[in-house]
């Protein structure tokens, strides 16, 4: 269960870099479509450090309790 946790905040890294490199390419263009992608930026970087604080409490306690 642990490393299916470590892999979906890794997830959220690679979304928020995909993001960012469609707002790099999109901003010179049309910066009005890129709005979409810099909300799915932020939130995936916001997700990627709640998950991973998430994990780390999740491994906190099962390590206490075993």
């Amino acid at each position: 269960m642990i490393k299916i946790l470590k892999y979906t905040e890794y997830l959220y890294l690679v979304v928020a870099i995909a993001s960012i490199y469609k707002i790099i390419t999109l901003w010179p263009v049309n910066p009005k479509d890129t709005y979409i992608f810099i909300f799915f930026a932020v939130v995936s970087i916001a997700m990627f450090f709640f998950r991973r604080r998430y994990r780390k409490r999740f491994e906190k306690r099962s390590g206490n309790h075993s």
